[in-house]
């Protein structure tokens, strides 16, 4: 990978990170707060648009930047542990265990999903 690649994947992974900083807050500040929504929504967001650019069969450095470098950074695996041990230490056991299952069956089906329309690109 060239050193413009690398300096790309890391201005794409800064553009990654902020935009989900703004999209949990934003979407917790429309919701309840009973539940990390925010988390849920770039996670299946990042998840449909990697299949996305899948099924559109992009590949190389340019499947790198986008899905490592912009989405890899946009969703976070972290964030959605942290969020089911916050609600499972509030004593809502049902709650986390939604929130990992909904989490890793719906971000599945987002990729299927993604690749099935970046196949139709």
């Amino acid at each position: 990978m060239s050193a413009l690649a690398v300096a790309a994947l890391a201005a794409l992974g800064g553009v990654g990170a902020v935009a989900r900083h703004l999209t949990v807050f934003e979407v917790a500040e429309r919701s309840d707060g009973s539940f990390p929504l925010g988390t849920l929504a770039v996670n299946l967001a990042g998840s449909l648009l990697v299949g996305v650019l899948l099924g559109a069969g992009v590949t190389g450095t340019t499947l790198t930047l986008l899905a490592g470098g912009l989405l890899g950074s946009y969703t976070t695996f972290s964030a959605w542990m942290a969020d089911s041990d916050g609600l499972a230490r509030e004593h809502r056991p049902q709650a986390a265990t939604v929130n990992i299952f909904l989490s890793l069956f719906a971000g599945l089906a987002a990729i299927i999903i993604g690749r099935a329309l970046g196949g139709l690109l």
